[in-house]
């Protein structure tokens, strides 16, 4: 997904990633689209690069988006 005006701040690997880091980005009033690779989600592969879901915000909410992950990172969150 190229939608304009939206920025990748994660790349899962995975549904369930995916759904857990959205519905943290949610949580904190940060809207979130995520990009599926069809071939991937279809088959259930997540090795090279198969099945890895893009999860998108707003650009305006990017900077916020990712201080936020890192935040979980370093708290041992994700």
């Amino acid at each position: 997904m190229r939608k304009k005006g939206w920025v990748r701040v994660y790349r899962a690997q995975g549904a369930p990633e995916a759904h857990i880091i959205k519905g943290l980005l949610e949580y904190n009033g940060i809207p979130v689209s995520l990009d599926y690779e069809a071939v991937g989600s279809l088959l259930g592969l997540t090795t090279n690069g198969l099945g890895e879901i893009g999860v998108f915000v707003p650009i305006q909410w990017g900077k916020e988006a990712l201080q936020l992950l890192q935040q979980e990172r370093k708290g041992g969150g994700l």
